[in-house]
């Protein structure tokens, strides 16, 4: 039985402290502060040049005939994201933030000198450097004493959001967290149960740090459950079970065992992200007239919708519905993945079976990588109802809700390697979700870019049916 959505909304509605729905979460909100905090140290370094061009004319802060605060800029701006001057850290310590933008200055001031002694753009005013980044500097000390005020009034007292989930074991808030009972609320992370899964999932989304004070036989699926999302989250230890931990940490002056920190920082998701948009877009545009005669070719040879919808499991276990152009009559389309697709299925339509052994029928899901849910190279993502021989995927991998910690990708390292198709044997789900964990730990923007390339190698492939 489900749990239905209203239910659920109703029981997860406290843990929001009245947030309205729509209302930005706080990583929405850092990220805007992130945002707000580079302005202001660029703000900085403009007031800076302004300063120094009360003391000397233009033409004596000029390299190569350009400004140098036009040199200096972007230079500044790559030693800030380097040096990671805006991220959690620094919103709530403003000496380290302070640290962190000076040392970003200090290293332009090194470059743009050393530019200028490499050129020998003699013309340029010492007096106008040196004015110009030592009024940076003291600008700097004071944006951050304004930052340190906006942050306090968007987040309050707590940059890093915190939940705790009482499962059974009494555990006191701190101040500035927000406690949740499941066990009054009639949760917990089932692994035969995805619905609570989902629940779950959605409730710990919107925060970075998930303390579980959980009962002792409910640990280990806690465990899992935390080890596949994309935050902090942590278990109250009472006794000497770790669970594979990655860390030792404190709540409220007892002992934590920390055993997520999310695969990826928030540079690296930047990164990732944008590759994700710039390669969507492009991909749609190209490959639209492909798209366009797909969606004609199926309209005509079969009734039915040109699009196939089915919900699939994604990122930190959440689910989402994907998009894949219609390869099967609609009569017989399976909703929730229980049958695997064999080479002589009849359920597939004259086009259905040319666009799977082409991979086109995956094409819509670029729609998906663009609304945020999917990104292009990831774990694929499977059915509710897939099966590997008679077993339900996650009884037939204890590893796999693990896999769901990146977003679900259209392609991945598993696809490359050739492990497609259906799902005989355990053996054949556990190879690919031994790649989907070598591919987040090991995870770099070119990693993403290599699998892409090798990707169109496969494209048409024999387990491709």
């Amino acid at each position: 039985m489900e749990i239905e959505a209203g239910l659920v909304a109703g029981q997860l509605a406290p843990a929001v402290k009245g947030e309205k729905a729509g209302s930005m979460n706080a990583r929405e909100k850092r990220t805007l502060l992130y945002c707000f905090s580079l302005l202001l140290d660029i703000a900085a370094l403009i007031a800076g040049f302004l300063c120094a061009l009360l003391l000397r004319d233009q033409q004596w802060l000029l390299a190569g005939g350009h400004s140098i605060l036009f040199v200096a800029l972007p230079i500044f701006v790559m030693f800030e994201i380097a040096r990671e001057a805006q991220d959690a850290e620094t919103l709530g310590n403003r000496l380290l933030g302070i640290q962190r933008s000076l040392g970003a200055l200090g290293a332009t001031a090194i470059v743009v000198i050393g530019l200028g002694f490499l050129f020998k753009a003699d013309e340029i005013s010492r007096l106008g450097l040196a004015v110009t980044f030592g009024a940076t500097g003291i600008f700097i000390i004071v944006s951050k004493t304004i930052l340190d005020l906006v942050v306090k009034w968007v987040m309050g007292n707590a940059v890093l959001t915190t939940i705790l989930i009482l499962d059974g074991l009494p555990a006191r808030p701190e101040p500035n967290a927000v406690a949740f009972d499941v066990e009054a609320a009639g949760l917990w992370p089932d692994p035969d149960r995805p619905d609570m899964i989902d629940a779950l999932s959605r409730l710990i989304e919107p925060y970075d740090r998930v303390i579980i004070s959980c009962r002792y036989d409910h640990r280990g699926a806690w465990s899992t459950f935390l080890k596949g999302h994309d935050v902090g989250g942590e278990i109250l230890l009472d006794r000497d079970l770790l669970h594979g931990a990655v860390a030792i940490g404190t709540y409220d002056d007892r002992d934590t065992i920390v055993l997520s920190r999310g695969p990826l920082n928030l540079m690296n998701r930047l990164q990732k992200r944008a590759l994700d948009l710039v390669t969507a877009s492009l991909a749609l545009i190209l490959l639209s007239p492909v798209l366009i005669a797909t969606a004609i070719a199926i309209r005509i040879d079969s009734p039915g919708p040109i699009l196939f919808r089915q919900w699939r499991v994604g990122q930190g276990n959440r689910q989402f519905r994907i998009f894949k152009f219609r390869s099967m009559r609609d009569e017989l389309a399976d909703a929730q993945g229980h049958s695997s697709t064999d080479r002589n299925d009849r359920r597939i339509t004259a086009v259905g079976r040319i666009i799977r052994r082409t991979s086109i029928d995956e094409l819509p899901q670029l729609l998906n990588v663009m609304r945020g849910e999917m990104s292009m190279v990831g774990p694929r993502p499977h059915a509710l109802g897939s099966t590997a021989g008679d077993s339900l995927f996650w009884h037939a991998s204890k590893q796999y809700w693990l896999r769901h910690a990146l977003k679900p990708g259209i392609t991945g390292l598993a696809q490359i390697r050739g492990f497609r198709g259906a799902t005989e044997r355990a053996e054949d789900l556990n190879s690919r979700v031994r790649c989907d964990l070598e591919y987040l730990s090991d995870w770099s923007l070119w990693t993403d870019i290599m699998i892409m390339l090798k990707t169109i190698r496969v494209v048409m492939h024999k387990n491709a049916y």
